[in-house]
């Protein structure tokens, strides 16, 4: 598309680069040489340098050697648990909840969250992250981040069956008061934590909330197979089966991890009535020596998308979806036996619309196309770990790194110009976040949020 030439200039041009496009049958593709013009926030126009040169533009930037990508998005995490990482290492996962991570979340206050949030939403940004998913405690100050940062989020409050009804409200509260703050920036979410630790009756009845009010569920299920075996053993159906007979399946439901899906599960997911999503995070677990991963192709097969994650910096030690994207390229291919599982083109369309998809922002994310946000990131490939190029598919997922990230853009604001945050003083955070610390990571308490067990 070549743009008009208007009496106001565009906020921002992005010329001499390679953009990542997509075809009408959403297959990847790349434009050469190409500029964007973004206008109100707004792509208007993916067309040549050469089409943009005389375009009167409020601001330019010369990408030349850089790839222009839809901004990435982390479709499940706790951004917060930056506080907690290398906290609890080499651990299985119920000593990992039990001993370490919820003993440490009893202590947790308002300002510890907006700390941690405020040092994720830095990584994130520095990674080429634009959006993420979050769902968490005292979503309120994760919120206020999120305005100051330029994120744009998906934002649930967490919540237990063992909070009382309390708990189901608050989540639903600030769903309602959230819900298109920031610009329209944040999204919100109903945030049940897991059926392992939410009950029947709350999850129907937050399935009841969601269609009512119009929003999405975000939580995890089957999360890996030891969830799956007790819960059979316990009470005769999977996960996703509970998820099933409590209507949750019917909501716009956005899955967390999902290892544990079984083969019968997958009827069920395929005629859910709401948009079905799975976040797969795989380097967790690995961490976590699960035996299983995220059954990314049999999800596809019946029209589930599959987002990228990193869940929190607790159990991943990371938020970098670069990461992500390798890892689940890489992994799949093992899991499937077939290196032609997954390739990297299927990466980046995970990566991408599939991603947005997930996290409710398919019509608007997920592309650089007219009519889309302006989440657009800068990768430099003019390093030595990056050429030659014979595949940019390939360079991209498998060689290009997360620090390779120059700018982010978000809403057509630049946050990180060549590698320079301009909207998060992290060497402020860190100094507070330390000295928070020690009361934050105190244990002899004894007390702890909930209990793993399942």
């Amino acid at each position: 598309m070549t743009p008009s030439a208007a009496d106001d200039p565009a906020e921002l041009i992005i010329s001499a680069c390679t953009v990542l496009v997509h075809d009408d049958q959403e297959r990847i593709g790349f434009a050469e040489d190409a500029a964007i013009v973004v206008r109100g926030g707004i792509v208007e126009a993916v067309t040549t340098t050469a089409e943009a040169a005389d375009l009167p533009a409020a601001e330019r930037i010369d990408a030349a050697g850089q790839v222009a990508l839809p901004g990435l998005i982390n479709c499940h995490t706790h951004a917060p648990m930056v506080a907690l990482r290398g906290l609890a290492e080499d651990l299985p996962t119920e000593e990992w909840f039990n001993d370490v991570v919820w003993p440490v979340e009893s202590n947790l206050t308002a300002t510890d969250v907006e700390l941690g949030a405020r040092l994720a939403c830095a990584e994130m940004i520095r990674a080429g992250v634009t959006c993420f998913a979050d769902h968490y405690f005292a979503m309120d100050a994760v919120a206020r981040v999120v305005a100051e940062s330029g994120m744009r989020a998906l934002l649930g409050e967490a919540f237990f069956s063992s909070q009382g009804p309390e708990g189901r409200e608050r989540s639903l509260e600030f769903a309602l008061r959230l819900r298109g703050a920031a610009d329209g920036r944040i999204t919100t979410a109903l945030a049940p934590h897991a059926p392992y630790t939410v009950d029947d009756t709350d999850l129907a009845t937050t399935a009841k909330l969601a269609r009512t009010h119009g929003l999405p569920v975000h939580l995890h299920a089957a999360e890996n197979r030891d969830q799956t075996e007790t819960s059979l053993a316990r009470h005769g159906v999977t996960p996703i089966e509970v998820l099933e007979r409590t209507t949750i399946l019917h909501t716009d439901l956005l899955l967390a991890h999902g290892t544990g899906i079984a083969d019968s599960d997958l009827p069920l997911l395929e005629r859910a009535d709401g948009r079905t999503a799975v976040a797969t995070a795989p380097r967790g677990y690995l961490k976590f020596a699960w035996p299983d991963t995220t059954p990314v192709r049999a999800l596809r097969d019946i029209g589930v998308d599959v987002g990228l994650a990193t869940d929190g910096a607790a159990s991943n030690n990371s938020l970098d979806v670069w990461e992500s994207m390798a890892l689940t390229s890489l992994v799949q291919k093992s899991a499937e036996g077939d290196p032609r599982r997954l390739t990297s083109r299927q990466a980046l369309h995970h990566a991408t619309l599939q991603s947005a998809r997930a996290v409710g922002l398919g019509d608007s994310a997920g592309s650089i196309a007219p009519g889309r946000r302006a989440d657009i990131v800068l990768v430099d490939l003019t390093g030595p770990h990056t050429q030659p190029v014979h595949d940019l598919a390939a360079t991209l997922v498998h060689s290009a790194r997360s620090a390779d990230v120059r700018t982010t853009i978000v809403d057509g604001r630049i946050l990180m110009r060549d590698r320079e945050l301009l909207t998060i003083d992290v060497p402020a955070v860190v100094r507070e976040l330390g000295e928070r610390l020690p009361a934050l990571v105190d244990r002899s308490h004894g007390r702890r949020v909930q209990r793993y067990d399942t």
